[in-house]
């Protein structure tokens, strides 16, 4: 059969093979679809407005997070939102009108209505905690903010998605994946750097300015730049003026803003809106001192403090005479104020040394065993990008990880872990993993009211010797919930079960989504030809969680990890999309039974040999697991997408797949992460059955339709 592209279809032009095309054959606009003139030529503009896109659509994942509280916990809200609009604006493409232009005023709606109209949030109940603190409500209500804010954000996406689709379609479908692939590591690695280097909104929006000046100079003036200019306007004063206000940071995790103490000694800290932190003279507080009257270690020559944070847990270590601290902390920002703020300056003494650093990874990579480990107020009040509900302390808390403090003990060494837990549900949890893995339930001790959010100390050793316990402290472990697993790491979750809250979400996100699709596209009847990749998109972006969890437990849930892994997996797609640019298989459907074996492997190995291995093995080890399944997955991708005549209908299907996908994901928290690869392997063979009609090695041709369905991820998801 011959290949035909999509800017001779419909044209009248013999159809050629793809031998006999080449890059001038490409970059021809197709009637119906013009593309707004720019200062780049076809292949670097899309590169651009590709890593635009994924640029821009990370740096609302992150700063929305940081004023909205909700989507502290909801991150995945703001992508599906973008999902949902970037295939809105694939849809889009052969429309006569070019909506591109438009992003700027779309963008100033966006971020005026976050900045003008900011939400605390209060506690759900007594299902699943999202907070360690004492928060009150204010603002709009809850569902009227988090609707409003997914249209907003898939409606500016949606005109960022369009300008990337209609460069799209002037290429070859896997010349046109190539390059939005290339652009979106671009995009990844600009964010890295700006999460390296602190920087603020302020130059997140001049990259998106600049970006969009590139791809959209006007070739004369009229209404639009007058509006676009003052959008641009708009918006750059409201994130310069957040970006200047005074004791104002941005970690790679939060908004972090600080004000003196009364005594001007230290500061007390926020973060992403939240009373956090506060830099004291601990020496005489409860807080820090209770572990202390409890725990008896031998000695106290080594003491490890996770969540070390601005440092009052590492000044009451020295004082009670600890000969060396390891202080381990995620937050840099959070460190380096303690360093220079703290009145005991505890990071300035000899014996301490600071790890930035995941603790469950430095647990895992130590061999040092310590007198005296604790866990101190380890709340992270984040999520870890792009995940539904695991935070950054998620793995911290599970019974493998107290098995591993456990083993990292001194003969007579202590443990102990505290925080404003708020709920006896979730102390009760806590004891009975300690019960479980130390032999013994721990010493409970309670300060203050539970009304403000009642402070909970839990001690414990295999030595009974080593921890004074009075009867007052010793707890009733009747009907505590089980313990969190590495497979199911969700200790704020009280039962395996969608939390009333996260099926708010969900309903939202459909309703919203099917009026949206169902306006831009019409019919959906024109879709059927491409269901098969509609569940490979959904079938990929499970996979991506599953290999973003897994690395988070391997090597930690530290920004830079995590941005490594999305590195990763955007290479693994661009290896397969190049090996398929050069290689036909003339029987397609073995890649099936390779990713179906690869599926099984990953599915078998437990990660928890893995965390047995030493770095550099489990390393490899973790990368064949992970990402050989995702390069089989994009070859199947690929050798389906490759012979398109519509590809941006095709695209579209296949992101709004990852969007139903990103959806699928909350199951999570009812079956835990190893069971996402089962779903995994159904969807493929969904997308199997639907699509074997266009294995049979030759082109695959499907005709044009009006306006097709679709929804898009930050980088595709085959």
């Amino acid at each position: 059969m011959p290949y035909r592209t999509a800017d001779t279809k419909g044209l009248g032009m013999p159809s050629r093979t793809p031998d006999e095309l080449t890059d001038l054959d490409a970059p021809r606009p197709r009637p119906g679809a013009p593309v707004a003139p720019g200062l780049l030529r076809a292949g670097p503009r899309l590169i651009v407005l590709s890593a635009l896109m994924l640029f821009l659509e990370l740096a609302l994942i992150r700063w929305s997070g940081s004023n909205v509280l909700y989507l502290s916990y909801f991150s995945n809200f703001v992508l599906l939102a973008s999902f949902l609009g970037i295939g809105l604006g694939f849809l889009r493409a052969r429309h006569p009108r070019d909506l591109y232009p438009w992003t700027p005023v779309a963008l100033l709606v966006l971020v005026a209505f976050i900045r003008l109209f900011p939400v605390q949030l209060q506690n759900t109940g007594d299902q699943l905690l999202l907070l360690g603190g004492d928060i009150t409500s204010s603002g709009p209500p809850r569902e009227l903010v988090l609707t409003v804010i997914f249209v907003l954000t898939a409606a500016t996406m949606a005109f960022v998605g369009e300008g990337v689709a209609r460069t799209f379609a002037l290429f070859r479908p896997l010349d046109a994946y190539g390059l939005d692939l290339v652009g979106s590591i671009l995009g990844v690695l600009g964010f890295i750097v700006l999460a390296f280097l602190g920087a603020p909104p302020v130059v997140w929006g001049a990259i998106v300015a600049a970006g969009f000046a590139l791809t959209a100079w006007p070739s004369r003036r009229d209404v639009r730049v007058v509006a676009n200019v003052a959008a641009l306007a708009a918006t750059f004063g409201l994130l310069l003026a957040e970006s200047l206000t005074p004791g104002t940071f941005w970690s790679p995790y939060y908004k972090v803003e600080t004000e003196p103490t009364r005594t001007g000694e230290g500061l007390f800290v926020r973060v992403n809106g939240v009373a956090h932190q506060a830099h004291l003279r601990a020496s005489r507080n409860p807080i820090y001192t209770t572990v202390y009257e409890r725990a008896r270690p031998r000695s106290l020559d080594d003491v490890l403090v996770i969540g070390a944070g601005g440092g009052n847990d590492v000044a009451v270590a020295l004082a009670r005479g600890a000969q060396r601290v390891d202080a381990v902390e995620i937050d840099p920002v959070l460190q380096r104020l303690g360093r220079d703020h703290h009145p005991d300056r505890p990071y300035s003494d000899p014996r301490v040394r600071v790890h930035i650093d995941d603790g469950r990874a430095f647990l895992e990579r130590t061999d040092r065993r310590y007198d005296l480990i604790n866990f101190a107020l380890p709340d992270s009040l984040t999520l870890v990008q792009g995940q539904s509900a695991l935070r950054l302390e998620s793995y911290l808390f599970t019974r493998e990880a107290l098995e591993a403090v456990r083993d990292h003990l001194k003969p007579g060494g202590v443990f102990s872990m505290y925080n404003y837990y708020r709920e006896d549900w979730l102390v009760a949890r806590y004891a009975r993993t300690l019960a479980e893995v130390f032999g013994r339930p721990p010493c409970v001790r309670s300060i203050g009211p539970k009304e403000a959010g009642r402070l909970a100390v839990l001690v414990t050793s295999v030595d009974p010797d080593a921890v004074r316990c009075p009867e007052t402290d010793r707890i009733d472990l009747a009907g505590a919930p089980a313990p969190a697993t590495d497979d199911h790491p969700f200790p704020y979750l009280r039962t395996r079960s969608l939390p009333p809250v996260y099926l708010v979400v969900i309903g939202l996100i459909l309703a919203v989504s099917i009026v949206a699709v169902r306006g831009v596209a019409g019919p959906l009847r024109p879709m059927a030809s491409f269901l098969d990749l509609f569940f490979m998109g959904a079938a990929f972006l499970l996979l991506e969680t599953k290999s973003i969890v897994q690395f988070a437990l391997l090597f930690g849930t530290t920004w830079f990890v995590n941005a490594l892994v999305f590195l990763g997996i955007l290479a693994s797609v661009l290896a397969a999309v190049a090996l398929q640019k050069r290689v036909r298989l003339r029987r397609p459907q073995r890649l099936y039974v390779v990713l179906a074996v690869a599926l099984l492997v990953a599915w078998l190995v437990p990660l928890r040999t893995l965390l047995a291995l030493d770095p550099l093995p489990r390393f490899a080890v973790a990368v064949t697991l992970a990402f050989f399944p995702i390069f089989t997955a994009n070859l199947v991708f690929t050798q389906r997408f490759r012979d398109t005549a519509n590809s941006t209908t095709a695209f579209g299907a296949n992101l709004l797949g990852a969007m139903f996908g990103g959806l699928l994901e909350y199951a999570s928290l009812v079956v835990g992460f190893r069971a996402l690869l089962l779903v995994v392997a159904l969807l493929y063979g969904l997308a199997f059955a639907f699509g074997r009609r266009f294995l049979g090695g030759t082109p695959a041709e499907h005709p044009a339709v009006p306006a097709p369905v679709a929804a898009a991820a930050p980088s595709p998801a085959p």
